[in-house]
């Protein structure tokens, strides 16, 4: 059995509302001193990224482009918000990479340090990414 495409913007959805989330707890647990789980959660974060970056680019492939169809302030919103997302995301996956290797290798050290830029931008192409949904699939279709 096929699954339609048009299920898969929410699954999108919730796999990048996963990844933010994942972050935010990753990012507690490491504060609290629990590397362990910090780790757990953070490898987690990056399975639910790539699931979500297999998943577009599936969807993308099957049914092309889709038109955002808000009118009025909602198109520069939209598009302000979009431009800098699709700029963060392409930036995101080297980032997140890099921070990964670190961290498993045990260079704390050089991990924080890239881990400084690397959470705040993928947290933002988290979230954005389930804006860009709300606002192109439910907020103003026509």
């Amino acid at each position: 059995m096929q699954l339609p495409y048009s299920i898969l913007p929410a699954t999108n959805a919730v796999l990048n509302g996963a990844s933010a989330t994942l972050l935010l707890t990753g990012r507690r647990l490491i504060r609290l001193g629990k590397l362990r789980a910090h780790r757990a959660c953070m490898i987690a974060a990056v399975g639910a990224s790539t699931l979500f970056f297999a998943s577009y680019l599936f969807y993308h492939a099957h049914v092309g482009s889709i038109h955002f169809r808000g009118q009025g302030w909602s198109r520069p919103v939209y598009f302000t918000i979009l431009t800098s997302h699709t700029l963060l995301a392409a930036a995101t996956p080297p980032l997140v990479l890099l921070t990964l290797a670190r961290g498993l290798r045990e260079r704390f050290d050089r991990h924080r340090a890239i881990a400084r830029w690397t959470y705040p931008v993928w947290l933002y192409v988290s979230v954005t990414g389930v804006m860009i949904y709300l606002m192109l699939y439910k907020l103003f279709q026509r």
